[in-house]
């Protein structure tokens, strides 16, 4: 097995549940940063699943999120991981964001939770399409972020770079900011829908989606099947009156290839089956559904969740 030394700090952990049985396999589980979505979620699939599993008992540790997480199963100081499946695609075949370190095959997809949505913000009515971008100031993510490799792969299929920009690096809360002090042009902003800071934005600035049109979108998925389309709803944003058609990645759960069949086989269907106590602890958890939990995922699913969606009908490698 391929080990790392890791540079990071685990900034808080905690435990949730109790362990139902003496013999129960304790299942790190990694997600983000304590004020994020990721470790929000992992709590609650923690205290709603640890009381139902005899055989699995989560701890959840907040980390430094997707790349992160998959160097900590690597290094098996976590067994369980929340990530986004392009930055665990980009692991498993050593590119992008893993090209210097190379290859990971330690860890198996489990299941699509919820989408990111790839949203491009802007408070200018005139940049209608990602070609209207050509000349703009545009945040594209903190540097060597998940979302700077999004807005690279978006602007390519539209034949623009980085150099046809006037590129900042910055996070959600900053971009916003920047766009309502005028500063920038537009951002990238890749979150679940609504995302609060541009929810914020929007009481203050008219803000505008810019659309990705269909052939784009095909052409993006020819190029990376990790992403897949989506509709923003119009009325998610305050003066958003039609829909929006974008990309999204996923959050997706992964596990390392030492975790037992039995174990990922049993906390999938513990999920599947208590999906509303789920619901009710945490609202991303009304999109896990069967048929999205397997959608833009490329690499291999671990055994134990093959052996549950085939018995859903649904046929995974």
């Amino acid at each position: 097995m391929k080990k790392k030394v890791l540079g990071i700090l685990l900034a808080a952990t905690m435990v949730l549940g109790t362990t139902t049985a003496a013999m129960a396999a304790n299942l790190t589980l990694g997600t983000g940063g304590t004020t994020g979505t990721y470790y929000a979620v992992g709590g609650v699939m923690a205290t709603v699943l640890n009381p139902l599993l005899d055989d699995v008992d989560l701890t959840v540790t907040s980390t430094g999120a997707s790349k992160a997480n998959i160097q900590l199963i690597d290094e098996e100081d976590a067994d369980l991981a929340i990530v986004q499946n392009d930055v665990m695609y980009y692991a498993y075949t050593g590119t992008d964001l893993f090209e210097a370190e190379g290859a990971y095959d330690t860890f198996a997809s489990v299941a699509g939770l919820y989408d990111e949505t790839i949203q491009i913000v802007t408070c200018d009515g005139s940049i209608e399409s990602v070609a209207d971008l050509k000349g703009k100031t545009v945040s594209v993510g903190d540097a060597g972020s998940g979302t700077e490799f999004n807005a690279k792969q978006i602007l390519g299929v539209y034949d623009l770079s980085f150099d046809d920009i006037k590129v900042v690096n910055a996070g959600f809360g900053d971009s916003a900011e920047s766009l309502k002090d005028g500063k920038i042009d537009a951002a990238f902003v890749v979150a679940g829908a609504p995302t609060t800071a541009v929810v914020d934005l929007a009481t203050t600035k008219d803000v505008h989606l810019v659309q990705l049109d269909d052939e784009h979108i095909e052409k993006l998925q020819a190029d990376y099947d990790f992403y897949t389309a989506t509709t923003i709803p119009a009325g998610t944003y305050k003066g958003v009156d039609e829909d929006a058609t974008t990309v999204s990645v996923r959050a997706t759960l992964i596990a390392s290839t030492e975790v037992s069949e039995d174990d990922v086989y049993n906390l999938l269907k513990a999920m599947f089956d208590n999906k509303d106590d789920l619901v009710a602890g945490h609202a991303k958890f009304e999109f896990l559904n069967l048929e999205d939990a397997v959608a833009g995922i490329s690499v291999p699913f671990h055994p134990g969740a093959v052996k549950y969606f085939a018995e859903q009908g649904i046929e995974v490698e």
